[in-house]
């Protein structure tokens, strides 16, 4: 059983693993170059800091430029409007902005820097490959991320993989310079160093991805538990994921670049299907050719313990979607007995 405080622990000790890992890296090239300690760390932290910072100001200005979104106008999506407005009411949130996004994939993702100013945006393929019922599933999902916050961690928390990626691509390019320029000197060992700062920067950004993408794949299952008791229909969200997955599946575009703010993930879902039509013959039941809705469900189980797919599901941004479907089906059966609490909503995840 679980509940929102081990999200919020989940997400306090995502920080402090990655901060104490990052850390303690930068100590390490600080002792490695010889610098004076405290102005070494100061230049350290003090830069990732500003880096940090920089991209929760400007965060959400490029979201918005590279996904071409348009907010929507008062009155102009009056369904919709609607419905936003009437299932933040029900959450307790303030209305987010809302806006669409140009692209025929069916998709959604929040972003923004509190949950007064965020943005709730939905793809148009969204809008016309699923029903009205399934999109308020995926709509309090979304509203889920605002109410808990975690849209705004992930953000400051994913540049620490990215600066220590920075890091390894610089020292690791740097090297070859390095060692091409030591023709003369052979008592120089600057290469060497650049290397093993490279590598241990590399390491750290593995590490602290991992921490990352642990943290996101949890979110996502207490989202979609938020959603199922807000909208008292877990069965909506369990079609719209079907959906999602399957679309973006035979999307023919490659993934998009904040894969994990989106409620799917095009490579998760490629991954996925993948898979299971690479089987598609085990998992036809019935050998019509065709997988139905139970037998699709099927393939996804197996496939979603087989242990090639478990390792790489280490590295995904999203839980397997079999995985999210189940945590809906076992709060569903929940409801069905008419004993169930909104106060213990996240007792399945």
């Amino acid at each position: 059983m679980a509940n929102l405080s081990q999200l919020k622990f989940a997400m306090a000790t995502s920080i402090f693993f990655s901060v104490f890992i990052f850390g303690f890296f930068m100590f390490v090239i600080v002792h490695i170059l010889d610098l004076d300690v405290l102005m070494g760390l100061f230049i350290a932290f003090g830069g990732s800091a500003l880096f940090i910072l920089l991209q929760f100001a400007i965060g959400p200005a490029i979201v918005s430029m590279t996904t071409k979104l348009k907010y929507v106008k008062p009155g102009e999506s009056p369904w919709l409007e609607e419905t936003v407005k009437e299932l933040a009411t029900k959450s307790g949130l303030p209305m987010p902005k809302l806006a669409i996004v140009p692209n025929n994939t069916p998709n959604a993702f929040t972003f923004g820097r509190t949950a007064r100013s965020a943005t709730l945006a939905v793809h148009e393929g969204l809008l016309r490959q699923l029903n009205q019922s399934e999109i308020r599933g995926v709509i309090a999902h979304e509203l889920g991320h605002i109410k808990h916050k975690d849209y705004v961690i992930m953000t400051i928390l994913s540049a620490l993989p990215l600066i220590a990626y920075m890091i390894a691509q610089s020292a690791l390019y740097a090297s070859i310079f390095s060692s091409r320029g030591r023709g003369r000197n052979k008592n120089d060992n600057s290469g060497i160093i650049l290397i093993a700062i490279g590598v241990g920067a590399f390491l750290v950004y593995i590490i602290t991805f991992l921490i990352v993408m642990r943290l996101s794949r949890l979110r996502e299952h207490f989202a979609d538990a938020f959603a199922a008791y807000v909208t008292n229909s877990p069965h909506d969200l369990e079609s719209a994921l079907a959906k999602i997955t399957y679309g973006l599946s035979i999307s023919p575009k490659p993934a998009e670049g904040a894969r994990a703010f989106y409620i799917g993930d095009p490579a998760t879902a490629k991954q996925e299907i993948k898979r299971v039509m690479e089987n598609k013959n085990k998992y036809d039941l019935d050998k019509d050719g065709v997988l139905d809705e139970r037998e699709l469900q099927l393939a996804m189980e197996k496939e979603a313990h087989d242990t090639w797919t478990q390792l790489n599901g280490m590295f995904a941004t999203h839980p397997p979607t079999f995985k999210r479907i189940l945590l809906l089906k076992e709060i569903e059966k929940e409801m069905d007995t008419g004993k169930y609490a909104n106060d213990k909503m996240y007792n399945h995840v």
